[in-house]
């Protein structure tokens, strides 16, 4: 070749829109290596569940409940019938009942898959405990106030915590698409929007985790903005977003509104490694991967795009450097590791650290990147 075709060809390239390279590098991720490694992390939990002793205290609380979201969306994804099988089977032992707690939103979360089961199979017994607890709700509102913890008190019956909003909400939204009653989601949305008022950082775009929080500040002198507690919302909204009405337009424009203006700042704390940290604005003081909040990140961005909400040439690389960090976390038996415990705000984490969210983060994450693989 010539130098002077050489140099038109680097003219030429030259042209091509901004993160032409990177969006063609990346999608070489296959379809199949999805499937793969995401079936040998969901057989590795389903193997390991009774040994972890979350599982063992309760399968109907959230830890669970969120690996049940996951574990959902690969059974769907799989085809595989033995994954739905085994979901059945725990559901069918707790008689598709909800946790203890009448108001508390974790304790709600496990209704999300019983929906999603209702949904696909219509069995009344799947549908009637949550139908009763939220009616229940409804008719019983909690009257504390929005503050989380005050003088040494927990007050937890509203979603006084950033990570309700994961847990709760989307169960509200199922209910208004299946019964067509809006008096679900006219609760739930007040019911998110006092936790916004309280919780939501407006110049950052992100939430505190509870009202402890706002005065807090990292070791660099950033606000403390937890890694997977953000997660946990960015997937809330992507959860309320899909499961609303189709046709709705009286809620949909604010949710989605709210979930692109976090998803813009998101993609701007991802590390140069792919992950995001246990501490969003602090990297440094926890420079360790984290795949809880990675995992939760990822599926919604994916959702993102796969929904047409954010533009695939900003996202998809984004998403796609975080799928490719999440699967070097994935031990050769398939445990999933550098998930942080159960906690409420930034802390250290280990390779050897797993838990039931975590991999039902990777899965659900697992499930909408498939659609944007070759």
């Amino acid at each position: 070749m010539t130098l002077s075709k050489c140099k038109i060809i680097i003219i030429l390239l030259s042209l091509l829109p901004l993160g032409y390279y990177s969006l063609k590098a990346q999608e070489s991720i296959s379809k199949q290596e999805i499937k793969a490694i995401s079936t040998k992390v969901a057989d590795w939990q389903i193997k390991e569940l009774n040994e972890n002793p979350n599982a063992r205290r309760d399968t109907r609380g959230w830890i669970a409940g969120a690996l049940y979201v996951g574990m959902f969306d690969w059974a769907e994804l799989s085809g595989d019938a033995k994954y739905e099988y085994w979901l059945r089977k725990i559901f069918e032992e707790q008689f598709w009942q909800v946790g203890d707690r009448m108001h508390h939103a974790d304790y709600l979360c496990v209704a999300q898959t019983y929906l999603d089961f209702y949904s696909k199979h219509k069995e009344e017994k799947m549908i009637i405990p949550t139908l009763a607890r939220v009616d229940w709700v409804l008719k019983n509102p909690s009257t504390e106030g929005m503050e989380f913890y005050v003088k040494g008190k927990l007050f937890d019956e509203r979603w006084t915590w950033c990570d309700a909003l994961f847990m709760a909400p989307s169960v509200y939204s199922r209910l208004y698409a299946i019964t067509g009653k809006e008096k679900y989601m006219k609760f739930a949305d007040k019911e998110f929007k006092a936790t916004y008022k309280q919780l939501y950082d407006k110049e950052e775009h992100l939430f505190y985790r509870d009202n402890r929080f706002p005065e807090k500040r990292e070791a660099n002198g950033a606000k403390v903005f937890w890694g997977r507690g953000n997660g946990w919302v960015i997937a809330g909204l992507a959860e309320i977003i899909k499961t609303l009405p189709e046709k709705d337009k009286k809620y949909r424009p604010y949710y989605v509104a709210l979930f692109k203006e976090m998803s813009e700042k998101l993609a701007t704390l991802q590390g140069e490694n792919g992950f995001w940290h246990a501490s969003l604005l602090d990297p440094q003081s926890f420079p360790d991967p984290e795949t809880s909040a990675t995992g939760f990140n990822i599926y919604g961005l994916a959702y993102g795009i796969n929904q047409g909400y954010l533009p695939k040439e900003k996202y998809l690389p984004i998403v796609l450097k975080g799928w490719k960090a999440l699967c070097t976390t994935v031990k050769a038996d398939g445990k999933l590791g550098w998930v942080q415990p159960v906690g409420d705000s930034p802390r250290k984490v280990s390779s050897e650290t797993t838990e039931l969210y975590g991999v039902g983060a990777f899965l659900m994450s697992a499930s909408e990147v498939y659609k944007l693989a070759k």
